[in-house]
């Protein structure tokens, strides 16, 4: 296990470090625009909001089309809505009470946060550097499961000693303890980001992550059953049902309120929530509501769509999906920290600062008994 912790770290130490490092700044991108952005996102709250039908209106008189519009859960932010004019697409955020258009979100930022996750997930480097980066965080699962065979004490009265860090100590044991210690505390929540990277990655990873929560690998959705006919035939009538809505020709345009109305009795709770209006792709409203209405806060998501006369036609709701499938909807946030919001990304943050520290801490160590043997 010594050799092995040893030669994979040496290979994948600059892969590490790069992907923890790159992943603490990417984490705080949507912070980070926010602040930019700070003026238009946060209004003063005031009595009553606009109806989405009343924003639909004001945007017609003006020779716009509505496309999706944001209603935040909080009374003092700005909807976030995108429409079309003169067949040229925009978003921009909108005062909820007023009805002002407070302009379109800062994006100068953005090239800098593109940058960010090129390198994060490719070196910058294509499909050759993502295999590269898978490479090297695949070694470093290896390394965190080896260093935790290698922290695991010889006998118990050393626990204590494998638990703490003795910062009055030498600068050799210091950094010894800092590798072994923090890497400790660490290794599980890093051993669950980086098998979330590879996930998106490798193809396989992601067979046997779906397989392992009770879903069908690749190979098997090929494999010709009753069961699988059922549920093509199902896929089938639906792009039917989608391609007849298409040519639907509605005389009296459904409300919005109304689909939003309708959305709230069958998801009773405040919450972020998107509308998307029909387009040339999808013939449906979609409405999608972000639940954080469990035990975690975490960022859940349900979905519903209507047709173009309002009327139900689907709903997929996060706790009645199976646990593979609950997992590839909340998979990027998941790897990301984003699931439980702010909180859980400084988790993530201080879990991946670590992350950054193990190579180096554990190369100085090395490069010590090194140079003491020569």
């Amino acid at each position: 296990m010594g050799i092995i912790h040893l030669w994979l770290g040496l290979l994948s130490m600059l892969i590490v470090v790069n992907v923890c490092v790159t992943g603490c700044l990417y984490a705080f991108k949507n912070q980070f625009s926010e602040f930019v952005n700070r003026e238009k996102i946060f209004v003063s709250e005031n009595s009553k909001r606009k109806t989405v039908d009343e924003f639909q209106q004001m945007l017609s008189k003006n020779g716009s089309d509505l496309k999706s519009i944001m209603i935040p859960a909080d009374g003092n932010r700005s909807f976030v809505i995108s429409y079309t004019k003169n067949d040229v697409d925009f978003t921009a955020f909108f005062n909820p009470y007023s009805g002002e258009n407070l302009g379109a979100p800062n994006v100068g930022n953005t090239k800098f946060f593109e940058t960010v996750l090129d390198l994060h997930r490719n070196l910058m480097m294509g499909n050759v550097g993502r295999q590269i980066n898978g490479a090297g965080v695949l070694m470093f699962c290896i390394l965190l499961f080896s260093g935790f065979i290698l922290w695991i004490p010889k006998k118990w009265k050393q626990l204590n000693q494998s638990l703490t860090v003795k910062f009055n100590g030498k600068f050799q044991r210091i950094n010894y303890d800092l590798h072994n210690t923090l890497g400790f505390y660490s290794f599980l929540v890093l051993f669950f980001i980086a098998v979330t990277g590879l996930y998106i990655t490798y193809p396989w990873v992601k067979n046997a992550l779906i397989v392992s929560m009770g879903g069908d690998s690749i190979s098997q959705i090929s494999t010709s059953s009753e069961e699988d006919n059922s549920a093509f035939d199902n896929l089938f009538n639906d792009m039917l049902n989608r391609q007849k809505e298409k040519a639907q020709n509605v005389e009296k345009p459904v409300s919005l309120q109304k689909i939003l109305d309708e959305t709230q009795k069958i998801l009773p709770y405040n919450a972020v929530t998107t509308l998307e209006l029909p387009n040339k792709d999808n013939p449906r409203f979609m409405v999608t509501k972000i639940n954080t209405d469990n035990f975690l806060g975490a960022m859940l998501p349900d979905q519903i769509s209507f047709d173009k006369k309002g009327n139900l036609k689907s709903q997929e709701l996060f706790w009645d999906k199976p646990l593979n499938k609950q997992f590839t909807s909340l998979a990027k946030p998941l790897h990301t920290g984003e699931i439980l919001g702010l909180k859980s990304i400084i988790f993530y943050f201080i879990i991946s600062l670590i992350g950054f520290s193990l190579p180096i801490t554990g190369f100085i160590f090395w490069f010590n008994k090194l140079r003491k043997a020569l």
